[in-house]
């Protein structure tokens, strides 16, 4: 049994009827009533004619709506409206009206699709980058802030907020982007275009004029010029990290060539440094 409030009327009880293998998702029906708000009904001692945990809807005088899976001619086990006790063979169109159906039953794996009844549901986990809020007017009323209407006279906005995580998308991205070598960025939201890596001793400076070179040309440039780590220790750091692309200053530099490397596909060519 609910509290339902309306924005711009009195509060009201609803019992929601639903099959016994279900539970009711207060979301659903939040989505159903919006804008009206939604709370379990706790006031119990003010109610005495309701029998808590044993509510049935024979002679029921409040609103209720039953599950679409409740129809006309169907038989169920409810409350009986008394202590301890419940009532067999309780048949919906019989024994009981209700005021209409919601759709406020939690969902499951295998439950039909709504609209066409043919498919069916799969549920599976999946990565939170962002949410939305329902404020509803939580804050509108506590601030006492009023806009004007259609009509000229002052209402209540209901409010909403969004927001996207940062590092959840960083999160989501990683999951869907890598490989059993590291991290595959893609371009459009890679933290570096290009990765230079000196790969030879006493080419550190050599590297870190190349990756400027690149920056003046508008590439995002992050340059390996480490000194006290080997050249295998430099491309496994890369292939973690995940640059897009990665030029390698190595052992034909002298001769005016470094190596390209595609980090997703994995090529690589040699290419003169007045093409790079």
């Amino acid at each position: 049994m609910l509290t339902v409030s309306p924005p711009d009327a009195d509060p009201y009880l609803l019992v929601i009827g639903v099959p016994g293998d279900r539970e009711v998702d207060l979301r659903r029906v939040e989505a159903v009533l919006h804008p009206a708000g939604v709370a379990m009904f706790d006031a119990w001692p003010t109610r005495p004619d309701l029998v808590r945990g044993y509510i049935g809807p024979q002679k029921l005088d409040l609103r209720y709506l039953v599950d679409p899976r409740v129809v006309p001619g169907s038989s169920w086990l409810t409350g009986a409206n008394e202590p301890g006790r419940h009532a067999f063979n309780v048949v919906c169109g019989r024994d009981f009206t209700p005021d209409g159906t919601i759709e406020a039953a939690e969902v499951r794996a295998g439950d039909p699709c709504p609209a066409c009844g043919a498919g069916t549901l799969t549920m599976r986990r999946g990565v939170e980058i962002g949410h939305i809020f329902q404020l509803g007017r939580r804050f509108t009323e506590a601030f006492q802030v009023a806009a004007l209407g259609p009509d000229g006279k002052p209402v209540r906005p209901t409010m909403g907020c969004y927001g996207i995580g940062l590092s959840r998308a960083v999160a989501a991205i990683a999951e869907q982007h890598h490989d059993e070598r590291g991290l595959v960025w893609p371009r459009e939201v890679a933290p570096f275009d290009v990765h230079v890596i000196a790969a030879g001793k006493g080419l550190g400076p050599a590297a870190v004029e190349l990756g400027g070179r690149l920056a003046a040309h508008g590439r995002r440039v992050l340059v390996d010029d480490r000194a006290q780590v080997s050249a295998g220790v430099k491309f496994t750091d890369a292939e973690l990290i995940g640059i897009p692309e990665a030029v390698v200053v190595g052992r034909r530099f002298n001769e005016g060539y470094v190596e390209w490397r595609d980090r997703a596909t994995g090529e690589r060519s040699e290419v003169p440094l007045d093409r790079v």
